[in-house]
C-alpha cells in the first residue's frame, strides 16, 4: 500500500505564484518512509533563519516532523540526501548534524552535496528515508 503524508508540522511551501507543488511532504511504502526535501522554513513563523546553524537545526526538526507524521521517529531514519549551497559551510553543517543525531543508536547513512537551491535565503535543504516500527 501506497500512502502520502502531510502534515501542518513541517512547512508545505507553495510557489512564488501561490501553485502548490506537485509533491508529498512523504510518501510511506509498506515499511518505509521517503521524505521530499526539507527546507529550513519554520511552520509556525514562516521564517527561514539568517544563521546557517540555526537553519539545519529547522530542516532537521522538519525532516523529524514529516517522518513523525508517518508513523516513524528520528532515530529510525536511515538515510538522508544532504544539499548546501556553500560548500564552505561543511564544516559547521557537519557539527550541527552531528549534535541533532548524537542520542541516537546510529548516524543514517549520508550523501552531501553542494548545489543550487532555488529558493531565496535556503542555504540547506535533506530529504530522507526512514523505516517504521520497531
Amino acid at each position: 500500500m501506497i500512502e502520502g503524508i502531510q502534515t501542518d508540522k513541517a512547512p508545505f511551501v507553495r510557489f512564488p505564484d501561490g501553485t502548490e507543488p506537485p509533491l508529498s511532504q512523504a510518501i510511506k511504502v509498506g515499511d518505509l518512509v521517503f521524505t521530499s526535501g526539507q527546507g529550513p522554513l519554520d511552520p509556525v513563523t514562516h521564517e527561514i533563519p539568517d544563521d546557517f546553524s540555526a537553519q539545519v537545526r529547522q530542516v532537521l526538526h522538519n525532516l523529524v516532523a514529516v517522518v513523525a507524521a508517518a508513523g516513524s521517529r528520528k532515530e529510525l531514519i536511515v538515510k538522508c540526501t544532504c544539499y548546501l549551497s556553500d560548500g564552505g559551510d561543511f564544516a559547521t553543517f557537519n557539527r550541527v548534524y552531528r549534535e541533532f543525531f548524537a542520542d541516537c543508536p546510529r548516524f543514517p547513512a549520508r550523501t552531501t552535496v553542494v548545489t543550487q537551491l532555488l529558493r531565496e535565503g535556503v542555504r540547506v535543504e535533506i530529504d530522507g528515508v526512514a523505516t517504521v516500527g520497531r
